[in-house]
């Protein structure tokens, strides 16, 4: 199946009072480049979200933003230096007996005082997490990958329909290449008797120099590996595998490119390199599009 690698995906899960909420962005890259931004306090689960990524997606830079928000009635405690504001109090105390001051010492007074009160956050139970953030990195990943796959059959629409316009300018130039031979006997043969006007034509020598030529502009090799490339083309675009198909394409494209160059170098006719700089366009066109294909 063909995937772009250009995609976007969000998913949300709650329980408990904690909620995570994921997103997900990729676009094209050579490799499988992932950054994951997330909370602090969470930051022990990055490796086990690189995981996962990493089994659903094997090509794209990857962007992943992680929010965590806790609500829960066991998120944070608050704890009381009891030994701390016993001494707060005592000293206060002293103040209020050597100068005389007014007796206005009170809850509020104390709790105002520096590391009296401190808020703590319990430790997370990373299993409970882990479950509630791979509910939500599953539900980004899909939609992820949903619209990699629709993007990806709009792709692989357009590449077909290039294919199957560079397979019948192939199929032109398979019919012009045997017409190329006839036509330069016919010139040279016409041209000997110019030179020799009207004289007898050696025969032999006539088909050995047409024969050299035929040698030289030979394509049929060229054109059966041309032909083969694009049913593996095809093939490959059809093919319902899960497995990534970005490089084998490239390499499919490069070697359509090598057979059509040595094609227009050999070909010596005006008809068969204007085919050539027509597929040549197509291919181009073709690489440029299978870039983003996982």
């Amino acid at each position: 199946m063909i995937r772009s690698m250009t995609g976007f995906g969000r998913g949300r899960a709650q329980a408990d009072g904690r909620e995570f909420l994921v997103e997900i962005k990729t676009v094209n890259h050579r490799y499988c480049d992932i950054y994951i931004k997330l909370p602090r306090q969470i930051s022990f689960l990055e490796d086990k979200v690189r995981e996962v990524i990493g089994k659903s997606i094997s090509r794209g830079k990857v962007d992943v933003f992680i929010n965590y928000e806790d609500f829960s009635e066991d998120s944070k405690n608050i704890l009381i230096d009891e030994g701390l504001a016993k001494t707060y109090i005592k000293s206060v105390e002293y103040l209020r007996d050597k100068y005389g001051l007014k007796d206005d010492i009170s809850v509020s007074l104390i709790a105002k005082f520096p590391d009296i009160l401190k808020v703590e956050k319990p430790e997370e139970d990373e299993e409970k997490i882990w479950n509630l953030l791979y509910e939500a990195l599953s539900h980004a990943l899909d939609s992820l990958i949903s619209m990699r796959e629709t993007e990806g059959e709009g792709l692989k629409n357009d590449l077909l329909e290039r294919t199957d316009a560079i397979e019948k300018v192939v199929q032109e130039i398979s019919i012009r290449a045997p017409e190329v031979v006839k036509e330069y006997k016919c010139k040279l043969e016409n041209r000997i008797k110019e030179i020799l006007e009207q004289q007898v034509i050696d025969e032999n020598r006539l088909a050995m120099e047409v024969a050299i030529f035929a040698d030289r502009c030979n394509i049929d090799e060229e054109l059966v590996r041309l032909e083969s490339h694009i049913n593996q083309l095809r093939q490959t675009l059809n093919s319902d595998s899960d497995t990534p198909v970005g490089r084998k394409l490239d390499f499919l494209i490069q070697e359509m490119n090598r057979e059509i160059n040595t094609i227009g170098s050999k070909a010596n006719d005006l008809s068969i390199t204007q085919n050539v700089v027509e597929i040549k366009s197509e291919l181009e066109k073709i690489r440029e599009q299978i870039q983003n294909i996982e």
